[in-house]
């Protein structure tokens, strides 16, 4: 698209040019409302795209034929009024024939699409929040199962840059409560509405407080969901209470390289393996890892990044789904 500059024809850029114009051919303008009528069938947008350079071209100057210009106004002004300005034919034909072009491209041009994005949104669905008890309360998102509960209890933990209203807005709460789960979405702590904790300083001290979360909560059956920095948090308590995990679902976590290959071999939790195809550093470390579990499944998200769960939701959430519709 021209600049509002490159509308000017070569006449109106030299100023001596533009004086003999305004002294020879006056033309009446008619700006009854903000756009010329030809305007008010175009949207806003388009209408104000198209009057700026129309701004530009009708221009007058003041002080009679034979002072040089002062000031320069537009002749379409923002209220009722008649103002005289002058242009020449040649003017306002490339002027005629710009507006002609601009209405053209706005017909032309293909309409927004809609932004590719899938969130799962039911209305019958209530999210709870609550605390913790404890030295170190831990803020909590819960979403019960709207039909017949099933065995397993799902518990979203998160990365670096999110917390537990994540799950929330992307609609996991939600949809696992419509699909008849039970889902707790914990603030790590230090993040979302939890406050920092001494206790989180050791790998012990990590899986101490999410075994006391979940005890707190009353989860049995608990499917982890563990993306990226919680992988601090959820490997630990993976070595050290696996019989305490219905599921696993490590999403490209931090820690992988704390253990050995003997002590993921050792692990008999199901496990399903998520990453996204564009994680070149992260995801392809944690899977490289992760493969030493016994019993596991690894999923690949195409044009996904590190967080592939918000980059590609429809087909997180379905897979998700997938696996724990199997679990035993």
């Amino acid at each position: 698209m021209k600049n509002r500059g490159d509308f000017l024809p070569a006449g109106l850029q030299a100023e001596n040019n533009l004086e003999n114009d305004v002294a020879r051919r006056p033309l009446v303008l008619w700006g009854a409302v903000r756009h010329p009528p030809l305007l008010r069938c175009l949207p806003t947008g388009v209408a104000e795209a198209v009057s700026g350079p129309l701004r530009c071209l009708a221009r007058f100057r003041l002080g009679g034929s034979g002072a040089r210009p002062t000031v320069a106004r537009p002749v379409i002004p923002d209220g009722p009024t008649v103002v005289q300005a002058s242009m020449s034919r040649y003017q306002a034909a490339l002027l005629g024939l710009g507006l002609l072009f601009m209405l053209l491209l706005y017909v032309g041009l293909p309409a927004t699409p809609e932004q590719n994005s899938w969130v799962w949104r039911d209305p019958n669905v209530t999210v709870l929040a609550g605390l913790t008890l404890g030295n170190s309360p831990i803020f909590y998102r819960e979403a019960l199962p709207l039909h017949r509960a099933r065995r397993a209890e799902v518990v979203l933990l998160h990365g670096k840059a999110f917390n537990s209203h994540t799950w929330e807005q992307l609609g996991t709460l939600q949809l696992l409560s419509q699909r008849g789960y039970r889902a707790v979405a914990l603030d790590l702590p230090g993040f979302g509405n939890s406050a920092p904790s001494k206790e989180t300083n050791t790998e012990a001290g990590r899986a101490e407080l999410l075994e006391r979360v979940l005890r707190e909560l009353k989860v049995q059956n608990a499917v982890l969901v563990s993306p990226s920095l919680s992988g601090r948090y959820a490997l630990p308590f993976l070595m050290q209470g696996h019989h305490q995990l219905h599921g696993f679902v490590p999403i490209a976590p931090t820690s992988t390289r704390n253990y050995t290959q003997e002590q993921f071999w050792a692990l008999k939790t199901p496990t399903l393996i998520l990453y996204g195809e564009l994680d070149h550093t992260m995801g392809q470390e944690s899977l490289r890892q992760l493969r030493h579990l016994p019993n596991h499944s690894v999923v690949k998200l195409h044009n996904a990044g590190h967080a592939c769960y918000l980059h590609q939701p429809k087909d997180f959430h379905l897979v998700l789904l997938d696996f724990l519709d199997h679990l035993p």
